[in-house]
């Protein structure tokens, strides 16, 4: 009895393996035909992507954003031949349920990834704006550096002490951005106080003269814009601005560390003071007698 069932069992398994040998010798032009349009798909991949990274090098887009399409370029000629490879095969059911699947799981992983299309959309955007590019240096979001990469997700800017600041695209579209590498200089505004009793005229005067010396790129002192702006509560204020050839934001902080140092030791030299923040104590009279009467008894 054993020996029935396991000799039904050898004879049904050798007519599925000879069933499936004979579909294997028919369907083996199709097998050959689908391997050398797969073979072929990968060579014309690569050469596409060659061509269209050519072809993207023409254009204002960002080096990342021209990477990422070239190859976005090359998986779709790919997916492209795995499609004729399922038809080549006489798999249409299989590339039925795989384009329906594909349109499920679509709708569901944008509705999860709503923020990372965003992004995506808002480096697509960015590569294509002119006034921010590789090498520019922006402010942004509260963040404040040189943009060293562009990609679908983030903007990455380095800041001066070399610190790598990762923006969300989306947050950098949607809020302002300051360049200050649209102009091939820089403005470097220093604020400080002089003592009431200061000549002002003099002050002006010294302030725009040691500032036109000490700076190349300052070639007259009509360059050189000197504002006084308040009475403060201890001192006259002023502002004064001038341009370097900078548009890094590193050189005008040295700039203007190295204008704050000339300008004091020029008003030293001068006799100039720069004055302490003041209080006034106004203390009332009943105070006063009571702390009169404290010393009297000691």
């Amino acid at each position: 009895m054993m020996d029935k069932k396991f000799n039904d069992a050898w004879e049904k398994m050798v007519e599925k393996l000879d069933s499936w040998f004979d579909t294997l010798v028919v369907n083996l032009p199709n097998l050959i035909i689908a391997l050398l349009v797969f073979i072929i798909t990968l060579i014309l991949s690569r050469y596409i992507n060659k061509l269209a990274s050519k072809i993207l090098e023409r254009t204002k887009l960002q080096a990342s954003m021209q990477n990422l399409i070239s190859k976005l370029v090359s998986v779709t000629v790919i997916l492209f031949g795995l499609f004729l490879v399922l038809g080549i095969l006489n798999l249409s059911k299989t590339l039925n349920a795989i384009l329906a699947g594909a349109g499920v799981v679509g709708l569901a992983v944008g509705l999860a990834l709503q923020g990372a299309l965003a992004n995506t959309y808002s480096g697509i955007v960015l590569s294509y704006i002119k006034h921010i590019k590789f090498g520019d240096w922006v402010e942004t979001n509260g963040f404040e550096g040189e943009v060293v990469d562009l990609d679908l997700r983030s903007v990455t800017l380095k800041q001066p002490d070399n610190n790598l600041v990762y923006i969300p695209n989306k947050l950098v579209v949607e809020n302002p951005i300051k360049n200050f590498s649209t102009t091939a200089q820089s403005r470097v505004i220093l604020e400080c106080g002089v003592d009431y009793s200061s000549d002002l005229n003099f002050v002006r005067e010294l302030v725009i003269k040691r500032i036109s010396e000490a700076f190349d790129e300052v070639e007259d002192k009509e360059d050189i814009i000197f504002l006084f702006k308040e009475f403060g509560d201890s001192s006259i204020n002023f502002e004064v601005r001038f341009l370097i050839d900078s548009t890094s934001a590193l050189e005008v902080a040295k700039a203007k560390t190295e204008a704050l140092i000339l300008i004091k030791e020029t008003f030293d030299k001068n006799g100039i003071t720069i004055p302490f923040p003041i209080r006034t104590l106004d203390l009332p009279e009943t105070l006063k007698i009571e702390t009169e009467k404290a010393a009297n008894r000691d």
